[in-house]
Formats: structure tokens, C-alpha cells, sequence
């Protein structure tokens, strides 16, 4: 088995198996993004790593349907069971995977939160620093 934090490639996939990609390169860590269109996409928020345009390969995509979610954007997801999958800007070099479609051990870590004054109300954002945590007990 490969490094989880170097390995040759990643696989993921939608909730019912009509989606499925490999990215063969490396995963950026997880950003959480709690702007409105997030929230509203996945319900809560997104966690989402990304990878080069070019290193992600979609093995089966016969559920995969996009959305144009802005002027700027579009949103990937499996039109037969839901899952969000990916988010695309125009012109990027990049593409956004939802960080929970990756098939684990991903070894992926969280790096930051953004847009967290469009966060619910009802939510509250830990720290990331997982000894603050153990300060706290």
C-alpha cells in the first residue's frame, strides 16, 4: 500500500457508483467553505481538497451532471443518488473534490476555513489545532 500522504494515485466516487475518478497527482489539504452556495449545495458546508485539471480522470461518469452555480463557476454531482462532487471556476488550472467522495485513507489533513461569515447561525467552527482541543478538556 502506498504513503497515504504520498501515494501513486487517489480514487473517489459519488454514494451509488455512477461517478467515479482517479486523480494521479497530488490532493491539495481540505479547505471548508461556508459561503451561502455551499451551505445550500451540501446542506452544512464543504470540505473540499482540489488537484490539477489534468491529473483527474473520471473512470465512470455516466451519472455525473454539472450545474452552472454563478457567472464564474460550476458544481459537478451524480444526478442519481445527489452527491456533490466537484466544484470548477472558469479558466482554472484547477478542480475542487469534495473531500468526503475520496475513498479513504486519504491522508489529507484540514488547512483553513473560509467565508465564515456566511456561516449559519446554528454552527460553531472548532479550532483547527487539535491541542486546543485537549486544552480545553
Amino acid at each position: 500500500m502506498a504513503d497515504p500522504r504520498n501515494p501513486e494515485h487517489y480514487e473517489g466516487g459519488c454514494l451509488c457508483g455512477a461517478v467515479r475518478y482517479r486523480v494521479k497527482g497530488e490532493l491539495r489539504d481540505v479547505i471548508n467553505c461556508f459561503c451561502e452556495q455551499c451551505r445550500r449545495t451540501s446542506g452544512h458546508h464543504v470540505a473540499a481538497t482540489a488537484a490539477a485539471i489534468a491529473d483527474l480522470e473520471l473512470s465512470k461518469e455516466e451519472g455525473l451532471t454539472w450545474f452552472r452555480s454563478s457567472k464564474r463557476a460550476r458544481r459537478g454531482f451524480c444526478a442519481k443518488c445527489g452527491s456533490n462532487l466537484f466544484w470548477q471556476r472558469d479558466g482554472a488550472e484547477t478542480t475542487s473534490i469534495m473531500a468526503g467522495t475520496v475513498d479513504t485513507p486519504t491522508g489529507l489533513a484540514t488547512m483553513k476555513n473560509i467565508f465564515l461569515e456566511e456561516m449559519s447561525d446554528y454552527h460553531t467552527v472548532p479550532s483547527l489545532d487539535p491541542r486546543a482541543a485537549d486544552q480545553q478538556k
